[in-house]
C-alpha cells in the first residue's frame, strides 16, 4: 500500500476542512448571535425537534466550536463525526420533507456539509494541520486506512 500523501491530497484535506470549519462556525455563530439561543431553541421547537431547549445549545456550540477545530485541524476526526451526525439530524428530521432545494427548506446544504465531515473523518485532517504537528501519524483507527 502506497503510504505517501501527495501535495494535491494536502491541499485538498486542507481546503475542504478550512471552507467547511468556516460555514459551520458561521452557522455556529449566527445561532448565538443573530438568532440567540432562545431564538434557535423556538426555531428548533417549531421545526419538530425534540427537547429543542437541550438540543439548540448543543448544536450552536458544536457548530461554531466545531467549525473552529475544522479550520485549524485539530480533533479533526472526533469533530467531524460529530458534525456529521449533526448533519444527519438535521437532514431526517427537518430537510428531507422539503425537498433538494435550501431555498425550500431543503436539504442540499446540510447534505453538502454532511458529506464533507463525513469525508473529512474518513480522510483526516492532513499534513497541515494541528492534527498531524501535535500527534504526527496517530492521527486515530482509521489512519491507516486514508
Amino acid at each position: 500500500m502506497d503510504t505517501t500523501v501527495s501535495p494535491a491530497s494536502t491541499a485538498a484535506r486542507l481546503i475542504v476542512r478550512v471552507v467547511f470549519g468556516f460555514l459551520f462556525l458561521a452557522h455556529g455563530w449566527q445561532k448565538f448571535n443573530e438568532f440567540t439561543i432562545p431564538g434557535t431553541v423556538g426555531a428548533f421547537a417549531g421545526m419538530g425537534v425534540p427537547a429543542a431547549e437541550v438540543v439548540a445549545p448543543i448544536v450552536a456550540t458544536l457548530e461554531l466550536v466545531g467549525g473552529a477545530l475544522l479550520i485549524v485541524g485539530l480533533l479533526t476526526r472526533p469533530v467531524a463525526i460529530l458534525l456529521t451526525i449533526n448533519m444527519a439530524v438535521a437532514l431526517v428530521l427537518v430537510h428531507a420533507p422539503a425537498g433538494v432545494f435550501v431555498a425550500d427548506g431543503g436539504y442540499e446544504l446540510v447534505l453538502a456539509l454532511g458529506a464533507a465531515t463525513l469525508a473529512l473523518f474518513l480522510v483526516g485532517p492532513g499534513r497541515i494541520s494541528l492534527d498531524a504537528a501535535l500527534f504526527g501519524k496517530r492521527q486515530g483507527v482509521l489512519a491507516k486506512l486514508a
